[in-house]
C-alpha cells in the first residue's frame, strides 16, 4: 500500500513503527537534503559509477577516478547531517544499516551502525591493505595538483562524492606511502562483495525481529541493488512487516506492508517524537 502524509492510513505506517524494535535500512534519498545528490530518485539523471573491475584496470582509469573524487571529496566533507540523521539518532534502532558511503551517520553518533559500502574518509592500499585517512590523501593530491581544483569549480557534483569531468589525463595519482602501491577509497564498489562479516551481522539483525513484534523501515533507497534488498526479502520471507519511505518507486514495493511516498527528514522527525 503506498501513502503519502495526507492519507489516512500514513499514520498507521507510523503507529507499525512505534515502540517497537527496528532495524532501519538507509539510502541515499536520507542525504539528498544534506546537499548530496541520489542515484535513482526522481529526475536523478542516468549515471553508472565506475565499476571495481574499470578501476584496477590501469592508470588511466584511476585517474579518471581520482581527478573527480579529488574535486568531489572537498563538496561532500562539507555537507552536514540533516534532519533525518539526527532523527534516526534518536530512535536508536536495534541496528541501522547504511548504504551509503558519506559518513553522515557517524557524525551525528548513530549507535549500532554498519556501513555496508564503506566510508569514503577511509583509503586502502589494494597491495600492502594498509589503511588511511582520505584528508590526509587530499593534501598529496593538492599538493601534486596545483589549481585544479579552482580550475574546475564549477564542474557538478555526483551521488558518491566525484564530479562530472572528462579532462582527467594530466592528473597525478600518487601511491601508497608505505609501499607505492594502488590506492582506492575504502568502498565496495560495483563489481565488489559487501565483506561476509558486515552481511551476516545484519541479516542477524533482521532475523532477530521475527517474533518481537519488530519491523524492518527502508529510508531513502530504491533498493535497485542486491546488497540492499536482500534485507527486505529476507524480512517479508520470514514474515516481518516491512516499511518502506521513499521518494519513488522500489525494487522491494511489492513485498512492503505499507510503502510511504515522502521525505526520509519529515517522516523519520514524525516518528522521532
Amino acid at each position: 500500500m503506498t501513502l503519502t502524509a495526507s492519507s489516512p492510513s500514513y499514520a498507521d505506517a507510523l503507529a507499525l513503527l512505534r515502540d517497537r524494535p527496528l532495524v532501519v535500512l538507509t539510502g541515499a534519498g536520507l542525504s539528498t537534503d544534506s546537499g548530496i545528490p541520489d542515484y535513482r530518485g526522481p529526475g536523478a539523471p542516468a549515471r553508472m559509477p565506475m565499476t571495481y573491475q574499470e578501476f584496477v584496470s590501469g592508470r588511466t582509469a584511476r585517474q579518471r577516478y581520482w581527478a573527480r573524487s579529488h574535486l568531489g571529496w572537498g563538496r561532500m566533507g562539507r555537507a552536514e547531517p540533516n534532519a533525518g540523521h539526527h532523527a534516526l539518532a534518536r530512535i536508536a534502532p536495534g541496528l541501522v544499516i547504511t548504504q551509503n558511503v558519506d559518513g553522515l551517520h557517524e557524525r551525528v553518533g548513530t549507535p549500532r551502525l554498519v556501513a555496508l559500502h564503506g566510508r569514503i574518509a577511509d583509503v586502502v592500499c589494494l597491495g600492502c591493505r594498509e589503511t588511511s585517512s582520505r584528508a590526509a590523501l587530499q593534501e598529496r593530491l593538492a599538493e601534486l595538483n596545483p589549481g585544479f581544483v579552482d580550475r574546475y569549480a564549477d564542474a557538478a557534483v555526483r551521488p558518491d562524492g566525484d564530479v562530472d569531468l572528462e579532462e582527467t589525463s594530466g592528473f597525478v595519482v600518487p601511491g601508497c606511502p608505505g609501499c607505492d602501491g594502488v590506492l582506492k577509497p575504502d568502498v565496495v564498489f560495483f563489481g565488489e562483495n559487501v565483506p561476509p562479516a558486515r552481511v551476516a551481522r545484519c541479516y542477524d539483525a533482521v532475523d532477530a525481529l521475527l517474533g518481537t513484534g519488530g519491523v524492518l523501515l527502508v529510508a531513502g533507497s530504491s533498493l535497485a541493488v542486491m546488497s540492499g534488498l536482500r534485507f527486505v526479502r529476507r524480512a517479508a520471507r520470514a514474515g516481518t512487516p516491512v516499511v518502506i519511505v521513499n521518494r519513488g518507486t522500489t525494487r522491494g514495493d511489492e513485498l512492503a506492508t505499507y510503502r510511504v511516498e515522502a521525505g526520509c527528514s519529515e517522516f523519520l522527525t514524525e516518528l522521532a517524537g
